[in-house]
């Protein structure tokens, strides 16, 4: 059973960072699409990053661009947040596809999903 469990959420004040991990099991991260997605409270789920590892291509979204950097290693994938901001704070949640490349974006179709894991920064 394919099985996504994100890590390293946590409290931070502006201006920090936060690196987020994501285990795989079930499914291989490299030659897939695989994404973080985050929720801010009251407000609907928005794509972050995506990557596909296995042609070393990623994209972002604006908000991010510049301070976020996604990455993969064995079967994870990370999210390295920099330079965080109040607008920032939300669930965070990585996620799989089985589309292949050049496919692989923000809007591909999803089917695993983690449970999350909370961000939240203190202006």
């Amino acid at each position: 059973q394919a099985q996504l469990m994100e890590s390293g959420g946590g409290s931070v004040q502006a201006g920090g960072s936060l690196r987020l991990s994501c285990g795989a099991s079930g499914l291989s991260v490299r030659p897939a699409c695989m994404a973080w997605f985050r929720q801010a409270p009251g407000k609907q789920r928005e794509g972050v990053a995506a990557i596909f590892a296995a042609v070393g291509r990623s994209s972002y979204d604006m908000s991010v661009k510049g301070r976020f950097t996604v990455s993969q290693e064995r079967n994870s994938v990370f999210l390295q947040m920099n330079s965080l901001t109040h607008e920032d704070t939300g669930i965070y949640y990585c996620a799989y596809s089985g589309v292949t490349w050049p496919n692989c974006d923000l809007h591909s179709e999803f089917t695993t999903w983690g449970q999350g894991t909370q961000v939240t920064v203190s202006s």
